[in-house]
């Protein structure tokens, strides 16, 4: 195979101001995607500026460490690869949300915090003891596709939700997108094209305010108040458990399975992606439980911190193909200013300030991105198989047609006339079965195990590279 020719390779470390550039490189390709997780989440639990700011930081902190961990040798997989706030965790957070939302912002973050940490736990349990090797041989693109499909495609109502707020700004952010990304033919912009269009549609409402053509009430309106109250350094002192001490729920627990699932799904093919950018060979067994592992351990220093989901990041890998910079040390120097970022008030205060309307423009891309993404990996079994047509197609409508059956429904599986031990089984199915992305990858699985179908038909053992 001919070389990639690459200008620094894993193991060298470029001069300190372009180590310090790339890195930098990389928090900005990373910027807009690992922000927008904390912000829908903030929105949904009817954070303030104040509490929303707070968790942009908690975000930041946890993947900047989640990066140092998954870049090191002896705890992960040691590639050249940048952990991020996960959109596989959005519909099964949405649903924790919807369940413990009356109690408050900081409750249901020490429930979520609660389950990423046993969700960690395990996580890292499956990684480092290498039964994710025997797991991989029942996550075949047939599975993978309609579950990939469904995080992406059942936030459309959030997507939508948030754009209509003031439909002019939310299609000039789509626009953006298109342009900058489509039409556009630097690489370099085209890289970080969500993260322009952000900026240009917060600009936009910036001097709408500013100028008074709208005001305070006006749903694209930029409150600078918030931004000059808001400290230059965060306080030290909520760095742990910034929302209080987590709460361990079993319910919770089983909600964000279907999330750390997809999160495994996505890692292991970054991890062959990331190795091929790299000039390296294919990651072996080891190579993938230790960062399977190390993403466990992400996860749970995320839960203490009072982060998010995580996840390595598909658009850094991009960064990787075209700038030839494979360094592990750009990707830690990048970690380490994420870490610093944390802890800067006012930044975190900037990104709070966002309008919903210009966050609502960029979910309606990157939502839709996702859900193609499934479809691309369904591309890699037989698409001409009637079998496989049949088993993601009733997969997905599952999906997007039994949650809400199984919500409305909701006293057939939670009943106080029922055994104690009933009644709790049965909250755990209701939970598990109101999330989208759970129900299409339970179907799917099971019918594909189930039903016959040849390897090459299924998809076994070609790479899921992004």
């Amino acid at each position: 195979m001919e070389s990639k020719r690459l200008v620094y390779g894993v193991e060298e470390t470029p001069p300190f101001f372009t180590l310090l550039l790339s890195g930098a490189q990389h928090v900005l390709t990373l910027f807009g995607s690992t922000t927008l997780v904390p912000f829908i989440f903030g929105q949904a639990m009817g954070m303030d500026a104040i509490q929303l700011a707070s968790l942009i930081s908690c975000v930041y902190l946890s993947m900047g460490i989640a990066t140092l961990l998954q870049t090191n040798k002896k705890l992960g997989s040691g590639l050249p690869i940048v952990q991020g706030s996960s959109f596989s965790f959005i519909p099964p957070v949405l649903t924790i949300i919807g369940i413990y939302g009356t109690l408050g912002p900081n409750t249901v973050m020490q429930y979520i915090g609660g389950g990423l940490i046993a969700g960690g736990i395990f996580q890292a349990v499956i990684g480092y003891s290498g039964i994710i090797g025997w797991i991989k041989k029942f996550i075949t693109p047939v599975v993978i596709a309609p579950t990939i499909m469904a995080i992406g495609f059942s936030l459309s109502g959030t997507a939508v939700s948030s754009a209509s707020t003031y439909w002019p700004i939310s299609i000039f952010v789509v626009a953006a997108i298109f342009t900058l990304s489509l039409v556009c033919k630097d690489k370099r912009i085209n890289i970080i094209s969500v993260l322009l269009s952000v900026l240009l549609g917060y600009v936009v409402c910036l001097g709408l305010s500013l100028s008074g053509m709208i005001e305070a009430n006006h749903p694209a309106f930029v409150d600078i108040k918030k931004i000059v109250e808001a400290p230059w350094i965060r306080d030290y002192s909520t760095v742990l458990s910034p929302w209080g001490m987590p709460k361990f729920d079993l319910v919770v627990f089983v909600i964000l399975l279907s999330g750390f699932f997809a999160g495994i799904i996505e890692s292991i093919g970054d991890y062959h992606s990331i190795s091929y950018a790299s000039d390296l060979p294919d990651p072996d067994s080891e190579t993938i439980a230790k960062g399977i592992g190390s993403e466990g351990l992400g996860m749970i220093v995320s839960g203490f911190a009072g982060g998010v989901g995580c996840t390595s990041y598909t658009e850094n890998i991009g960064l990787v193909n075209l700038t030839k910079v494979a360094s592990r040390n750009v990707v830690r120097t990048g970690a380490i200013i994420l870490i610093c970022m944390s802890f800067i008030g006012k930044l975190s205060a900037v990104v709070a300030s966002m309008p919903q309307a210009v966050m609502g423009g960029a979910y309606l891309i990157l939502f839709a991105l996702i859900g193609s993404a499934g479809i691309s990996i369904f591309f890699k079994s037989d698409v001409r198989s009637q079998r496989n047509l049949l088993i993601v197609g009733f997969s997905f409508l599952m999906a997007l047609g039994l949650p809400g059956w199984i919500d409305s429904n909701k006293e057939l599986f939670i009943n106080d006339s029922y055994h104690w031990i009933a009644n709790n089984v049965g909250r755990i199915i209701w939970s598990l079965l109101k999330s989208n992305m759970a129900v299409a990858g339970i179907t799917a699985g099971i019918l594909d195990s189930m039903i016959p179908g040849t390897k090459e038909e299924r998809g076994i053992g070609k790479e899921l590279k992004s």
